[in-house]
């Protein structure tokens, strides 16, 4: 079979990576290989995300551009849309961009290789039905991998929160749990393979058995899955601040192989806000989650997600989420202006807020993270952190991991280090990773 070429834009989430790989492998029976190289592709997939405005505008703009690239182009250029933003315009996208072959939604994936075969034959066709509760073979099913060092493994999907401004719940569907024995034979064949770290993934995680045909609890799942001999080190992504149960909670101080990091959206700082974002929770109750889960683990790394310039956000409840900050103390946080999705309850909300008004707390919120950030790097200088070593750094003659934490650790080293954790000393803190040297 002659190798064809496919090149994957992937844009959002760890889900959108994790399917995102998914694709890769399932096409390669079909005889495609990856490339980086645009210009060079067969196929090229747009893997999307439609959570933010910005990311929706610029892979239109992007499919936009591809209508020159496909006629000038010697030989047959395939063009497909996958994700988010192909399960919510659907049809649309081909008569918008004629020169797409294919749209397939989230819950489609285990069509792509058919869907892709009709395309190779001249016949455009999407696919962006719902599965039901049922079809967790489809929805689940699991991939062969090459051997590497950190995967990612799928555990529910889906979202019942219909948080005001999220559209998440429209274009992924409703939670839905993967069987718990499933999960675990999946993260056994991956330690067989020699994968030392497994992430868990889902859009609510630890929501995980408590919808549908139900499976044990999540923190049942968790410890479960630190038992299997091989894996080293297990994190998971993302959690929902009312579903954080003592059970849960209690896991980091338990279990040495669950890494001391924890991604903890707080999305603001104001309970007015929080109330018209339908987020379920309060500030009081966010910080007494945090204030338990230091307890448990006392050097735990939170992370978070906040959105600024929420419709009606006054300048007062701008400044509860800047001192939500300094309480907290965020390790890392992702942080946006405020963009309306259609069909999201948010969008019917009057948004008065002057775009400059929204940009300039942008720049404060990022501002007072920075320091929060360089703060938290600097202090590992001195220290010595267990890094499990996963490829080359960018810099010749280096290799990168991550210590317990997650943050990246570029140290002087050859590939024989790639697949060990080691113990590393901590020499500098820079602005997103550290730079060590082996402990002698």
């Amino acid at each position: 079979m002659n190798n064809k070429k496919i090149y994957i834009n992937t844009v959002g989430c760890q889900m959108n990576v994790n399917d995102s790989e998914r694709i890769a492998a399932m096409l390669q029976p079909l005889g495609y290989i990856q490339t980086k190289k645009r210009q060079e592709a067969d196929l090229i997939l747009f893997n999307t995300c439609t959570v933010r405005a910005g990311a929706e505008e610029s892979l239109l703009q992007n499919i936009a551009n591809l209508k020159n690239l496909k006629s000038k182009k010697t030989g047959k250029i395939l063009i497909a849309v996958a994700g988010c933003v192909a399960q919510q315009m659907g049809e649309q996208l081909l008569k918008r961009y004629p020169w797409v072959d294919l749209v397939v939604g989230t819950h489609n994936l285990h069509l792509l290789p058919d869907m892709l075969m009709d395309a190779e034959n001249g016949k455009q066709r999407v696919e962006t039905a719902f599965l039901d509760d049922n079809a967790e073979v489809e929805r689940f099913s699991a991939i062969r991998r090459e051997a590497r060092i950190s995967a990612f493994v799928t555990v529910m999907q889906g979202c019942d929160n219909f948080c005001s401004y999220c559209i998440v719940p429209f274009v992924r569907g409703r939670e839905v749990s993967r069987r718990f024995t499933d999960v675990l034979d999946e993260v056994s064949e991956l330690a067989a393979i020699g994968v030392k770290e497994i992430v868990l993934l889902g859009q609510n995680v630890n929501s995980y058995g408590i919808k549908g045909v139900k499976q044990p609890p999540f923190f049942v799942l968790l410890r479960a899955v630190t038992a299997i001999s091989g894996i080293e080190r297990v994190r998971f992504v993302t959690s929902h601040p009312k579903d954080m149960s003592d059970d849960l909670i209690s896991c980091f101080a338990e279990l040495p192989k669950l890494c001391g990091s924890l991604h903890l959206p707080a999305q603001s700082g104001s309970n007015r806000i929080l109330r018209a974002m339908n987020r379920g929770y309060t500030r009081e109750h966010y910080l007494d989650t945090i204030g338990k889960l230091r307890k448990a683990r006392p050097d735990i790394k939170i992370t978070g997600d906040m959105i600024v310039g929420f419709p009606g956000e006054t300048e007062a409840e701008f400044e509860e989420t800047l001192s939500l900050m300094e309480e907290v103390n965020y390790f890392d946080l992702f942080s946006f202006v405020y963009s309306p999705r259609p069909g999201t309850k948010a969008a019917e909300f009057d948004d008065n807020l002057e775009k400059e008004v929204k940009l300039e707390r942008l720049g404060r919120l990022q501002k007072l993270q920075g320091i929060h950030s360089r703060i938290h790097n600097e202090g590992y200088v001195g220290s010595t952190q267990r890094v499990l070593v996963e490829g080359l750094a960018k810099r010749h003659g280096q290799v990168s991991g991550r210590c317990d934490s997650g943050r990246i650790v570029n140290l002087t080293g050859t590939p024989s280090l790639i697949g060990k954790t080691v113990d590393v000393k901590i020499l500098e803190g820079y602005a997103n990773s550290l730079l060590g040297e082996l402990e002698k």
